[in-house]
């Protein structure tokens, strides 16, 4: 069996990655280990971090031979000039905070001017090289209310004009297959699948 390492501490995304990848057969899927320093993620893009994280992850001791999966992902409102962007998960303490925050400075922000995306990129990281990388993206608005409970971060906000919903409203099986993270992991899927236990 092959060791699949998620490299964050966000209960929500490991959960999330786990859900996608449960049937690679010849892989196990972990959480980072406790204990190890995050990096700083000085990068410029959500591309940029994914690999700082990859990278640097992959170097830990007892992450050694292990394949690490690092992502980077955020919100890139248009009326704000693409904030928080690749400072989404620092944008406030808490989630709630943050959508609170982006909602003030939406005020007064006309609904079809309120558009956004989500963007997810991923990294594959082993003995400080990229293996793979990929970047998604899903467009939306943001609601003038949070809506919903089937997520986290800023998905009770993140508006789905063509199901009429916000993406926590969505059911968690349908939110693995359409959202930003959700593309990124089948295709990530579909990249372990090939890989098999090969060297």
């Amino acid at each position: 069996m092959r060791r699949l390492v998620v490299a964050s501490t966000n209960d929500g995304k490991v959960r999330e990655i786990r859900e996608v990848l449960f049937s690679l057969r010849d892989w196990t899927v972990e959480a980072l280990p406790p204990g190890i320093a995050e990096p700083e993620e000085n990068g410029l893009t959500f591309a940029a971090n994914a690999a700082i994280k990859a990278r640097a992850y992959s170097l830990e001791a007892g992450l050694s031979r292990c394949w690490v999966v690092a992502d980077d992902s955020g919100l890139e409102v248009d009326a704000l000039d693409q904030r928080p962007g690749i400072h989404s998960a620092r944008y406030a303490l808490t989630d709630e905070a943050r959508n609170q925050r982006l909602l003030a400075e939406l005020e007064g922000v006309a609904p079809d001017a309120r558009t956004a995306r989500y963007v997810c990129a991923l990294a594959v990281g082993c003995d400080g090289r990229i293996l793979w990388s990929i970047e998604c993206q899903v467009e939306g608005a943001i609601a003038a209310a949070p809506a919903g409970t089937n997520g986290f971060g800023y998905d009770p906000l993140f508006w789905l004009p063509d199901r009429e919903c916000t993406m926590a409203q969505v059911d968690r099986n349908v939110k693995n297959v359409i959202s930003h993270r959700g593309q990124a992991l089948t295709a990530l899927r579909t990249y372990l699948q090939s890989v098999g236990v090969s060297p």
